[in-house]
């Protein structure tokens, strides 16, 4: 599988921010824009009001009756900017009477008392602002009204308009260049404590795989842990490793040792008789060598099933009897009564291949020792809410005083001439001890033989 290529943290966060940063800062400068146009028009038609305003107060009723102003200019000097915009004025008297001032320019219809009022348009074929204000000229006896329209070329709006944009627009790539600054040392300060980890890791040895104690942001505390608990899993599986390497290399030396000492016989017999003796020899230690090869694999099964067990619903008594059944041939064979007493069901939670084993190895156990014209029952039953499993025989059993030790790995019981390995019971005890159940050594029936008791939960 090939590996995923390796990307920056860093550059990662660096490219979200900027990503998210264009798009916000875009309608930021969307919303700045209408804003500036706005703010651009405020100032500029206060100014242009104030001309019109100007111009209105030089309106006045001649002798005749007519309408006469007397521009004043500084109130088209008002409108004057360094931009070099074009003023142009306009005064209407009543409705249908020019009195002066550019007769084509755009005017806005206004009454007498309304405010300024503004309008965008076109003159000369250039875009212009206007103001037009409505006012009266009195003669003493009644009123005439006029409309005085002023307007100006935007050419001062519109670079008002730029500087205000460009204004925001660099303060947002400051703030954006120094928020990608703040992120990049942020960042790089922030995954110190993963440098630290990485260099723990790397500067240790091998064969140390103790938890990791680097202090770390709580938002990697579910990594380390995670590390943590896998190294802790990996010791555990090194040290079953190891400790089968060690069983197998002190429990095979005989069986090996015995092979190469009849085939160096059978290669030196000048008889045949000799030679078959020996390779029979030979044949057997090898069988002694694969019983306990299947035996310290099974035992490193146990330890691998200890750390993932998958418990399951099973039947005992239906096990049981099948495990009885598959040893009657051999029990036939060494002279041993092999029999089974049970309940109909008896339902309890275990790994099903776990206890098949256990069972193998209690009813191999018992045919082994038991001994010619022995008897061997296999029992199922319920105490309370406890299964009870069974394996009871009337041979020579155990004394009591060896019954803990035979607990142990390759220790074996009186019967020293049987081609036992040392593991049945143990495996039986780490089984036990893996379902949390309880096993006991006790005497057979009217105090002689061995049973071989397990109590285990019944499944809800």
């Amino acid at each position: 599988m090939t590996p995923a290529a390796a990307y920056s943290l860093r550059r990662r966060l660096l490219a979200w921010l900027l990503a998210s940063t264009a798009v916000i800062g875009s309608a930021a400068m969307i919303d700045t824009w209408d804003e500036a146009v706005d703010t651009a028009n405020e100032v500029s038609d206060r100014v242009l009001a104030g001309s019109a305003l100007a111009i209105a107060e030089r309106v006045i009723v001649s002798e005749n009756g007519s309408l006469e102003v007397d521009i004043p200019y500084v109130a088209l000097e008002m409108l004057t900017s360094a931009a070099q915009d074009r003023v142009f004025y306009r005064v209407d008297g009543p409705p249908g009477t020019f009195i002066t001032g550019y007769q084509n320019l755009p005017s806005i219809p206004r009454r007498e008392g309304q405010a300024a009022a503004f309008e965008n348009a076109t003159f000369r074929g250039e875009p212009i602002r206007v103001a037009a204000l409505a006012r009266s000229a009195s003669t003493g006896i009644n009123s005439v009204p006029f409309i005085v329209t002023v307007a100006e070329t935007t050419i001062a709006r519109q670079q008002l308009t730029r500087t205000i944009l460009i204004r925001s627009a660099l303060r947002l790539l400051f703030m954006i260049a120094g928020a990608a600054v703040i992120v990049w040392v942020a960042v790089t300060l922030s995954l110190r404590p993963l440098y630290r980890f990485s260099e723990a890791i790397a500067e240790r040895s091998p064969d140390d795989l103790h938890p990791i104690g680097e202090r770390v942001p709580n938002e990697v505390q579910g990594l380390v842990d995670t590390v943590n608990s896998f190294m802790v899993r990996l010791e555990g599986a090194l040290e079953a490793l190891r400790h089968f390497t060690g069983n197998a290399s002190h429990q095979l030396r005989t069986p090996l040792a015995i092979i190469r000492t009849q085939l160096a016989l059978a290669g030196r017999s000048s008889e045949l008789d000799e030679a078959k003796e020996a390779a029979r020899k030979a044949d057997e230690a090898v069988a002694d060598a694969e019983r306990i090869l299947a035996q310290l694999l099974l035992m490193a099964k146990i330890d691998a099933a200890t750390r993932s067990a998958s418990m399951q619903r099973i039947d005992l008594t239906a096990l049981a009897q099948g495990a009885t059944a598959d040893h009657v041939p051999l029990a036939a064979e060494a002279g041993i009564d092999l029999g089974f007493e049970g309940e109909d069901e008896v339902a309890v939670s275990a790994e099903p291949l776990l206890i098949g084993e256990l069972l193998k190895n209690l009813i191999g156990n018992a045919l082994l020792y038991a001994g010619n014209g022995a008897e061997v029952t296999v029992r199922v039953t319920k105490d309370g809410g406890i299964a009870v499993l069974e394996v009871e025989d009337d041979g020579p059993g155990i004394p009591p005083e060896r019954r803990a030790s035979v607990l142990k790995r390759f220790e074996r019981g009186d019967r020293t001439d049987k081609s036992g390995t040392g593991l049945g019971l143990p495996i039986v005890e780490e089984i036990v001890r893996l379902h949390g159940a309880t096993l006991t050594l006790v005497d057979g029936r009217e105090g002689g033989g061995l049973k071989v008791e397990i109590r285990l939960p019944i499944a809800g």
